[in-house]
């Protein structure tokens, strides 16, 4: 059976081999470009977010290559990502195709679902729950290493002295990570990009501004929907850490980690209760943030995000109370690389400034 799934920062390499190794032939869209938000538009409603639209356009793209089965994850609480299966579903039905959406939510919520549909897709494959078993491990391994590689990328950029070269260092790194597929292949392809990425020259003299990127889970991750901002920021000199990466993610939905606790906890001086989506997550990163020395904070939120827009209203308080400089920037269709440009360099300046009139009262 021929498999796709939402193309989501790099995690697409991972999910490639692992429904190889469970008897499917995976289709991987195309990175989202202009021409897949073209399609996803075209056909979602008016007001469905950027997630919403990105994603139809990539599961048409997949279409397009003959993917007959598309595996992705749900939400929960009260937001409309739940719900998003549901109408992709629907949308791709009154197109004509007969590609059927398997959507898996949170195994720690949807036990017996997230099983039976997990038993459908082996079945189909031909794959014992034994084989899955050890398919699973290299494609878990991978998917940790991207991660790391990723987060690597974003400490050196920086520091780099010959501007771009992180960029072009990493797209090389993701080549040689789609090759490997055993845990011990995959090991070694990570500490050769690791190694490559420390090779890079750096001015290790610099003190970068720092800043914490919070936000919906989706334009977090995903580059082509938050305009690259990580890279952007990173090539104007600015460190930036990412509130969640889909490794991680995958392993606080499994079970509530140390980490989530904390994030709920610093959260609910200001939110007592769960709103949906990772709306609590960024009020709780954003004390996060600011409690390890951060200069400031983005927050990353799809035009009409509900979760997001009650966060906004409460991160003017947490600014002021926690002493963190923090910026909302909403993403849609219109979105341009210029106008993002300008709002980032408008905000390091202001960043700038704070840092050297507290300097200048320390002395």
């Amino acid at each position: 059976m021929k498999i796709s799934f939402p193309i989501m920062g790099n995690s697409y390499l991972a999910f490639k081999q692992l429904v190889k190794d469970i008897g499917h032939e995976p289709i991987v869209a195309p990175l989202p470009t202009a021409r897949t938000m073209s399609l996803g538009t075209m056909y979602a409603p008016e007001f469905a977010c950027i997630p919403f639209k990105i994603m139809l356009g990539t599961y048409l793209e997949a279409i397009e290559k003959g993917a007959e089965v598309i595996v992705a994850s749900g939400g929960h609480g009260p937001c409309r990502a739940g719900y998003y299966g549901v109408l992709h579903q629907k949308i791709i039905q009154d197109l004509g195709y007969d590609t059927k959406i398997i959507v898996f939510d949170s195994i720690a919520k949807t036990y017996k679902e997230f099983i039976s549909k997990l038993k459908w897709l082996l079945k189909t494959g031909q794959t014992s729950w034994w084989q899955f078993l050890k398919a699973f491990r290299p494609a878990w391994a991978k998917l940790k290493a991207l991660d790391e590689i990723e987060i690597l990328s974003y400490h050196v950029r920086p520091y780099e002295i010959n501007t771009g070269e992180t960029t072009r260092v990493y797209r090389k790194c993701l080549q040689l990570m789609d090759e490997p597929i055993t845990p011990s292949d995959i090991k070694e392809a990570g500490e050769v990009c690791v190694q490559m990425l420390r090779n890079i020259p750096q001015d290790k003299s610099r003190k970068p501004l720092k800043i914490g990127i919070i936000g919906e889970i989706y334009v977090l991750i995903e580059p082509f929907a938050n305009l690259d901002i990580q890279a952007t920021l990173g090539e104007m000199g600015v460190y930036t850490e990412r509130a969640m990466h889909l490794f991680h993610w995958i392993k606080e939905n499994t079970k509530l980690s140390r980490h989530e606790k904390k994030v709920i906890k610093l959260a609910q001086p200001y939110l007592r209760q769960m709103i949906g989506g990772h709306g609590i997550n960024s009020i709780g990163e954003t004390v996060m943030f600011a409690e390890r020395g951060f200069d400031g904070v983005i927050q990353l939120a799809p035009f009409s995000c509900i979760p997001e827009i009650v966060a906004k209203g409460i991160l003017p308080q947490v600014s002021h109370d926690q002493e963190i400089s923090v910026m909302t920037i909403f993403l849609d269709e219109m979105m341009g690389k210029a106008g993002m440009q300008t709002r980032l360099e408008a905000f390091v300046d202001l960043l700038l400034q704070r840092r050297e009139h507290r300097l200048a009262e320390a002395l």
